[in-house]
This record gives structure tokens, sequence and C-alpha cells, in this order.
């Protein structure tokens, strides 16, 4: 029993490890990270996830900077039932580049850290929650729908650093018409 209770502390400790050394980008700014980005890579090694990994289209999400630090990120998404919109509040924390936010779909608070980025061109960023088990997931962004080939291999690098099997890392194809577009845009 005790020797049970004290691998347990251990794993416990070692996955605290294995997320306390992810560093958010060093002299974060959220108003330079502000603005379009588009979902152009993901690692996520979820067994639920797998059945959809080649239905999984690039979405497309805008950032607004608050003026108490938050943020404010609306998401499309192209499913199966259309181009879905959705709506998150991401809060900061005390160190810039690393936000908490509240899923309504698991109840339970997640935090995201901005990895990486030039702001003009990439981000990476991870995701990660405990829930039932530990788990993460990386995002590639970019301004525009493509970002240049060393981009995605330092993504895809980044992931497998992380534990990610290289079949678990996706460069989805982008989304035709979601958002759907809007005149003047």
């Amino acid at each position: 029993m005790r020797t049970t209770a004290l691998a347990v502390v251990i794993v416990m400790l070692f996955g605290m490890v294995v997320d306390a050394d992810v560093k958010p980008q060093r002299d974060f700014n959220l108003r330079m990270f502000a603005g379009r980005w588009y979902r152009v890579g993901l690692a996520y090694d979820s067994a639920s996830f797998t059945p959809f990994r080649d239905k999984v289209k690039a979405s497309m999400g805008v950032i607004t900077a608050m003026p108490n630090g938050n943020v404010n990120l609306t998401m499309w998404d192209a499913t199966p039932l259309g181009c879905q919109r959705k709506v998150y509040n991401y809060e900061k924390t005390s160190v810039p580049g690393q936000f908490t936010y509240f899923s309504t779909r698991h109840n339970m608070v997640k935090d995201i850290t901005v990895v990486d980025t030039n702001y003009t061109d990439y981000a990476v960023v991870l995701k990660h929650k405990v829930f039932n088990r530990e788990y993460t997931q990386v995002a590639l962004y970019g301004r525009s729908q493509t970002v240049r080939n060393d981009t995605i291999m330092k993504f895809k690098a980044f992931a497998v650093s992380r534990g990610f099997p290289r079949d678990s890392i996706l460069t989805p194809p982008p989304a035709e018409n979601c958002p759907p577009s809007r005149s003047g845009r």
C-alpha cells in the first residue's frame, strides 16, 4: 500500500514537471498576438479523436485582446453539420503568454500556453488539461492558411518532443467557406 502511494506521488510529480518545462513565448506581447489566425496544424492523440482525423479542416479564429489582459477567441470550425462558431474566454495568468479557460464541454479549467510565435506568420500553442488522464494538444497557427515548410517541421519536432506519435500530428487542408464569405471582407 505504501509503495503504491509513493508510486502515485512520483507519477503525479513527474507529470507536473513535464508540463512545467513548457515556457511561454519570451516577452509575450498580447497586442501583437491579437488578430486573425488559422489553425493549420494539430497534434492530438486522444482515442476518441482518431475516427475524425481525416475529416479535420483548417479552422479560423480571431483573437481579441481585452483591456484587462484577458482574451476573447472566436473560432470557426468546418463540421459535418456546417460551419460552427464558438467563442472562448481566456483569462490571463501571472505569466504573460499563459491563460486558463473554463471548458463548458468538459466542465473544467484548461491551461493554454503560447509557446512560440513571431506574431506575423505563425504561433505554436499548447493546451493542457487533466481529465480522467492527462491530455495535451499542440496547435500550429498561421496568419494565412499556408505556412512555410520549415515552420511545419519546427511544429512537428515540438509535438514529437512532447511525446506525440508522428501519426497523431496533422496538417489539415483548408476549409471551404468557413467562416462564410462576407462582402467587404
